[in-house]
């Protein structure tokens, strides 16, 4: 996999044109500057939480004696999940039900940003191919800072897009989060397969 297509992959994941309506529905009532204080504190906390998932996921693995092809069927199945959630949002949103007042960590830094398909992917980029832990910091820090300029810009952005374009928008992501996660299955299979054989 090359820095472009990880950085592509997380992209996806992180979703961040799914996350406008939410973002923009959790922050209505606090003031403008006030939303990007909120939000550049919960980017940060993102970013925190899957470097660590990059860095320590493989050792994580090693300790709870965890295969990287269990790994990649539990990834696939939750972006699967995800995926479907994107494409048939519930009636509450993608996110369920959301807690009120201003939020800390939870639920725009996790599982927003950094929900749990992020951290299972930065967490078998990282098991997979531990010798490239540069390439996949990299494509990580360009996924975030792609997410943050969108998320930033999300009051224009919703003006310009507009509700319906962004639904769409986020139900085509999810189309292409399930055709990953199908290959993430496939490969996670293969794997155990070829491991047992």
């Amino acid at each position: 996999m090359t820095i472009a297509s990880a950085a592509l992959l997380l992209f996806l994941i992180l979703d961040p044109l799914g996350n406008i309506p939410v973002f923009l529905g959790l922050l209505k009532d606090l003031p403008p500057a006030r939303q990007r204080r909120v939000l550049a504190r919960e980017l940060l906390i993102a970013l925190g939480v899957l470097m660590l998932f990059l860095w320590g996921g493989q050792y994580a693995l090693e300790l709870m004696h965890l295969r990287q092809e269990s790994v990649s069927i539990a990834g696939g199945i939750v972006l699967f999940l995800i995926g479907l959630r994107m494409i048939f949002p519930p009636v509450d949103g993608i996110m369920g039900e959301l807690p009120d007042g201003e939020p800390f960590i939870v639920p725009i830094a996790i599982p927003m940003i950094a929900g749990p398909s992020g951290m299972a992917a930065v967490m078998l980029l990282g098991s997979q191919e531990p010798g490239r832990m540069g390439d996949w910091m990299l494509a990580l820090s360009i996924a975030w800072a792609a997410t943050a300029a969108i998320l930033f810009s999300a009051t224009y952005l919703k003006k310009w897009l507009g509700t319906r374009v962004l639904t769409a928008i986020e139900r085509l992501m999810g189309m292409v989060i399930v055709a990953i996660s199908v290959q993430m299955l496939l490969d996670g299979f293969s794997g155990y397969l070829r491991a047992t054989a």
